[in-house]
């Protein structure tokens, strides 16, 4: 079994996965737009929602990450990410701090990087696509438990 996240954007995931591409220094594995959706689905797209993305995966080492542009033919009004963040533990505290900045560039820091009982490094941010992050290098005894 994998466990995998997948986000809705509003418009912009192309650019926020081009972002975490940069951020992650990730593999961007696939991007489809609901203009290439085939004419077979049945599925009317207007025209100002064909470049909106209807999938996207970007492989960070082992791990999945996905996203889609909310759908054109969805009745309900986005409504944002929320209610989630995403975790991330990463195996320094210089790939915490990299991936901690590099993810707040213009976002907002809920909780700076710092050291707490748990681990060297630990920080809560809202990236500036709205997405919440929790970045964690744990303390050896607490990766033991």
């Amino acid at each position: 079994m994998h466990l995998s996240t997948y986000l809705i954007f509003d418009g912009n995931c192309r650019e926020a996965f081009e972002f975490y591409q940069r951020c992650f220094d990730a593999k961007l594995e696939a991007v489809s737009t609901y203009g290439e959706m085939p004419a077979s689905e049945g599925m009317e797209i207007p025209e100002s929602a064909r470049d909106l993305i209807m999938h996207a995966r970007l492989r960070i080492g082992d791990q999945l990450l996905m996203a889609s542009d909310n759908a054109p033919f969805c009745p309900a009004p986005y409504e944002g990410i929320k209610g989630a963040s995403i975790a991330v533990g990463v195996d320094s505290v210089e790939q915490a701090e990299k991936l901690f900045n590099a993810l707040a560039d213009n976002g907002t820091v809920q909780m700076p990087l710092e050291e707490t009982f748990w681990a060297h490094r630990f920080g809560m941010l809202v990236d500036k696509f709205g997405v919440a992050w929790m970045i964690n290098y744990d303390k050896e005894e607490q990766a033991a438990a």
